[in-house]
């Protein structure tokens, strides 16, 4: 089973990574039409349209990733205190209650509304307008990675919920956390403190 979790895990991430990418190209767009629109004064009338597709896109694949890398907002404040079983526990009853119904009509609503687009071949309102049913495909596929990630999590729940402990996920680039970064290189504050001699005060000046 954990293996099965894991293939989620990485599906997700692949996803996410893949998708990732659009934040380039979006970058690259905009920085692109801010010229061509006040430098060269020639602005498109299909930019935004193109902008707004390709931020829903990475929005709608970025869904799964973050669930399978838990980092979604929750109420840390009270959560980190709590047991794993009663972490499991409240994350399972949430699950239920609010995250299958809430996606499984967000995966349905979102394929209805994407095959009524491509049947009437739908496309954007400009001069120079563009396909739109491709982007509306992007809510039924990020919801049914989603349901399929939150599956996963279901399952994660009951087992830690059977062991007390959470098993094990698929990682990846996390920001730095500076008490682990010190104990990965075996490095303690009074060692950083030491060094602090060899530092010229502020102002003073250097021989």
């Amino acid at each position: 089973m954990q293996a099965v979790l894991l293939t989620v895990d990485r599906m997700s991430t692949w996803l996410g990574q893949f998708f990732a990418w659009l934040i380039v190209a979006l970058t690259l767009m905009i920085t692109w039409e801010v010229f061509s629109r006040y430098v060269l004064n020639n602005p498109h009338d299909w930019a935004l349209d193109a902008q707004i597709m390709m931020y829903g896109t990475i929005i709608m694949m970025a869904g799964a990733y973050t669930l399978a890398k838990n980092g979604h907002v929750r109420g840390d404040v009270l959560y980190g205190f709590f047991r794993p079983r009663t972490q499991a526990l409240l994350d399972l009853l949430l699950y239920f209650f609010f995250f299958l119904p809430g996606v499984v009509a967000l995966t349905w609503a979102g394929w209805i509304f994407a095959t009524e687009s491509l049947a009437i071949r739908e496309s954007t309102f400009s001069a120079t307008p563009l396909p739109l049913y491709p982007f509306k495909f992007m809510i039924p596929v990020g919801g049914g990675m989603l349901l399929l990630q939150g599956l996963a999590e279901i399952v994660r729940c009951l087992q830690c919920i059977s062991s007390g402990v959470w098993p094990s996920r698929e990682q990846d680039v996390e920001e730095v956390d500076v008490d682990k970064l010190k104990a990965m290189v075996n490095v303690k504050d009074e060692d950083i403190a030491s060094l602090d001699k060899y530092v010229a005060p502020s102002g003073a000046a250097v021989k």
